[in-house]
């Protein structure tokens, strides 16, 4: 299926709120500096507003659902109402109740329970345990787009009673209702704000849009939405109000989700595809939740419809972050897959990104789940999937740096035997206690930290009385990420290759020169003997192997276990942007990496792992290393397509990622940049404020980015031809 949308009646509308958003991202990059993380859809509040939150405690904290609940009524009952007269949506966020807490960045300052038992081991292990954190699984929208806000409110006033008896669960419920009115009236305030501002507009056409948003926003403070727009406005509201929350950026099947409202609307006369488009680019200017578009029904049935097509051709027309994943599968319609590539090799914005859906349903139903659940699993985040409404996982926020696991098993070591067994015992030490902060995490998480707003649009918190967290989904498959995959890989087998097999070091010389961080004339010799050693990814190395080898490590303590208290375990390899995080906490490493340097990211090999940098040795060594559980280990590309011709480099990138997913890969994330201009902006960001890339899981201005997270984005650059 092919779609042309002439947009003349809305490109300047469009080109307007575009310059808009760079403008807005200016200010924030002024006043809140370097941000290594999503761009999001913030914009910065009026120099004059003040928070003034109703409830904190001596230490600046807050915790149960009456806090929460006090706080975010509060943040919306006061949050400023913008309003764009370009725009087919009205508000923007601009809070994160969540960072509110004082010394959110530290591990421990805003969970007010006590896991100082398990702290030496992760500390020892530099563990991301995932205690005291929010969000990372996904909303079934429909829960709220059915009944809308007033129906909500009514289920929940219904739930209340009926647990009368449980303490716990009338306070939760009282806490979802005031979350519902807050809410409902920011809605109400928002709508108030468009007449206002329709009012003074002297433009017809700006008129009537603002008119039109009045309108759609009174009447979805209670009713539910009917029309495509009143939905577009409703999902906007609940992401807005959800991101004030706490950070929630989970989106869902969007083509499917919107499809009904867009049939009704055309068959009634009331929508045309310009419509559709112009509304969709306002939801994905809004905020960069993550979409999927395109792949099977949970009964095998291709979602692709002329909505998963105006979804991307609306993303084609942003010209900033975006988060749209295609799901590639055999039984697809292959012009939304060569629609995207297009879109990627000529926008050059990183998006969309592609997930392999063969390896991801298979992968899934080895953890004992249906053909039919494994097909709704769907990319919703950095690096995860979800089931929308159905399932807590904590994906992407539970990781094990398994080069300072390795750090700690080489100082025990005297033979690459040794080495390999001490990594054993200390993976599975860290594994061991990494279960057990996510059994506290679960155990306490409710009281912290309840879901206030994702519970609203879940099966089960409401209908149970429970948060989430605590007993609320009906599914738990709760992740845990490996991180540094090549830097070990290759520690192991430049070990291999110079010690055991070459003789040319001894096991000894190297730990002396690994303890003195590769320090003096004799460092710098034996860095260089192990740097030079063949890396994971260059094809048929033994760095090749110990990566396999490290993948059925990992798999062989985490899949198809759980923990102490019986959750579900799903491994994965994933570093987010902690890549330099993560680094900071290990020492030298035999591979030849200095001490305090980056660690390799998620499940790529290390840049210049080979000196062509052949994108196939790059597809093989990833999908060789897919733990295979239904969680991906992404493959992360930097690429210069440099001259190639675009109708070839469309057939060859589809031919690249068909491939990857064939031989099991599970993601792809792609940047197609000019080296040139990548290495221009890199030397002065100032001058490309326009210039977004796909940093990891997620896209951001190039300019947001400190400046040693921009390095690891340039030297992650591909100088070869597609």
């Amino acid at each position: 299926m092919k779609i042309q949308i002439s947009d003349m009646r809305y490109a300047e509308r469009m080109a307007r709120l575009t310059a808009r958003k760079i403008e807005q991202t200016k200010e924030k990059q002024a006043k809140l500096g370097a941000r290594d993380e999503d761009d999001y859809g913030l914009v910065l509040p009026p120099a004059s507003f003040k928070v003034d939150l109703p409830v904190r405690d001596a230490t600046g904290q807050w915790s149960g659902p009456r806090s929460w609940a006090a706080n975010f009524r509060w943040l919306m009952e006061n949050h400023p109402c913008y309003i764009d007269p370009d725009d087919a949506i009205a508000g923007r966020w601009m809070f994160m109740l969540s960072r509110m807490r004082l010394g959110y960045q530290l591990s421990r300052s805003n969970f007010a329970f006590d896991y100082s038992h398990l702290e030496p081991e992760q500390k020892k292990y530099d563990i991301t345990t995932g205690i005291g954190k929010d969000a990372h699984f996904a909303p079934d929208y429909k829960i709220g787009l059915e009944p809308g806000w007033g129906g909500l409110l009514e289920k929940v006033r219904t739930a209340r009673r009926q647990f009368a008896a449980d303490a716990y669960a009338v306070e939760l419920m009282e806490a979802e209702e005031q979350a519902i009115l807050g809410v409902m009236e920011w809605t109400r305030r928002l709508a108030a704000a468009a007449g206002d501002r329709a009012m003074t507009e002297d433009d017809a056409v700006r008129r009537d849009n603002l008119v039109e948003m009045a309108r759609i926003c009174y009447k979805i403070v209670e009713s539910k939405p009917e029309t495509f727009r009143e939905v577009v406005q409703w999902l906007a509201i609940f992401n807005m109000a959800s991101r004030t929350y706490n950070r929630d950026g989970a989106g869902g099947q969007l083509d499917e989700l919107l499809r009904p409202y867009y049939e009704c609307d055309k068959a009634a006369g009331v929508l045309t595809d310009e419509d559709a488009e112009f509304q969709v680019f306002c939801l994905l200017l809004n905020d960069p939740h993550y979409y999927q578009i395109g792949g099977p029904s949970a009964d095998g049935k291709d979602q692709t419809s002329r909505m998963s097509y105006i979804i991307l051709e609306a993303a084609a027309k942003l010209k900033s972050s975006c988060n749209l994943t295609i799901r590639v599968w055999d039984g697809m319609d292959r012009g939304l897959f060569r629609r995207g590539v297009e879109i990627l090799l000529a926008n050059r914005l990183g998006y969309p990104r592609f997930s392999g859906d063969k390896a991801l349903v298979e992968g899934f139903m080895k953890n004992g789940y249906s053909a039919a659940l494994a097909r709704s699993r769907i990319a919703v985040g950095c690096n995860w999937m979800s089931l929308p409404g159905l399932e807590y996982t904590l994906n992407d926020v539970v990781k094990i740096n398994i080069a300072k696991v390795l750090e700690v098993a080489f100082a025990e070591s005297n033979s690459l035997e040794e080495l390999e067994a001490n990594y054993r015992k200390h993976f599975k030490a860290a594994v061991d206690v990494t279960a057990k902060g996510i059994d506290f995490h679960l155990a306490h998480q409710y009281l912290n930290e309840p879901e206030l707003m994702l519970n609203l649009l879940s099966h089960g918190p409401i209908e149970k009385g429970k948060d989430i967290s605590h007993g609320g989904a009906m599914y738990y498959n709760m992740a845990i990420d490996g991180a540094g995959l090549a830097v070990v890989a290759d520690s192991f087998g430049a070990i291999e290759e110079r010690v055991v097999k070459e003789k040319t070091l001894s096991f000894a010389e190297v730990k002396a020169a690994v303890a003195a961080n590769f320090a003096g004339e004799e460092g710098e010799r034996v860095r260089m003997l192990l740097d030079s050693a063949g890396r994971y990814g260059a094809g048929g190395t033994a760095a090749d192997r110990w990566a396999v080898k490290l993948t059925d490590i990992l798999n062989g303590e985490i899949a198809n276990h759980t923990t102490p208290d019986g959750f579900k375990l799903i491994p994965g390899w994933f570093t987010w942007a902690d890549t330099l995080r993560f680094g900071r906490a290990v020492g030298a490493t035999p591979n030849g990496r200095k001490a305090g340097e980056p660690i390799s990211h998620g499940a790529n090999p290390l840049p210049g792992f080979r000196k062509d940098g052949a994108l196939t040795a790059m597809a093989t060594a990833i999908a060789s290393v897919q733990p295979g559980y239904g969680n991906t280990a992404p493959w992360q590309l930097e690429v210069d397509i440099g001259l190639a011709d675009d109708e070839d480099a469309v057939e060859k990138v589809m031919a690249l990622i068909d491939g990857h997913f064939k031989m099991g890969g599970t993601l792809v994330n792609i940047n197609v940049v000019d080296a040139e201009t990548i290495l221009a902006a890199h030397k002065d960001p100032s001058k490309y404020p326009d210039l977004v890339v796909r940093v990891t899981g997620f896209t951001a201005y190039f300019n947001s980015l400190s400046p040693d997270f921009r390095q690891l984005v340039v030297k992650r650059l591909v100088r070869e031809a597609v």
